[in-house]
């Protein structure tokens, strides 16, 4: 079993779509920044809600073929909780689909295990908004 001190920062990202297909360029594009070591996948969901507002949810567990995530390596350990759910779910449309992701910064485990090894913490660790990002760089 893996200790939290053992892994990276842990981050979760909720990706909406039309429709529910997956894009190809979309798994793609997640399953590059898994095999280059970037990120770990250690959870990952998937909902649709069709046009009556029922939504169905496939697990990491159960195929992803049908809905365009196969060939995406997840070492699952179970993250996402219903509230966390309800939270998406609340957020979807009709017609829509989401992908609910955690993942690990796997390049940042190593640097944290080393500033805890050294006598030190990571004191904070924040994403910045997009927004926030744009903003600034345009006042520049």
């Amino acid at each position: 079993m893996t200790h939290s001190s053992e892994l990276g920062p842990v981050e979760m990202v909720v990706l909406l779509f039309p429709g529910t297909r997956i894009d190809t360029a979309v798994t793609t594009a997640l399953a590059e920044v898994v095999d280059r070591g970037y990120v770990t996948v250690v959870d990952l969901i998937y909902l649709a809600m069709d046009d009556t507002g029922e939504v169905r949810q496939i697990e990491v567990d159960e195929s992803l073929t049908d809905i365009g995530l196969d060939g995406v390596t997840v070492d699952s350990r179970g993250l996402v909780s219903d509230d966390d759910l309800d939270v998406v779910r609340a957020a979807m449309d009709p017609g829509t689909s989401a992908v609910v992701i955690v993942y690990e910064e796997t390049w940042a485990r190593k640097l944290a295990g080393t500033v805890r090894d050294a006598g030190g913490e990571v004191a904070l660790h924040v994403q910045i908004p997009r927004d926030a990002v744009e903003a600034a760089l345009s006042v520049q």
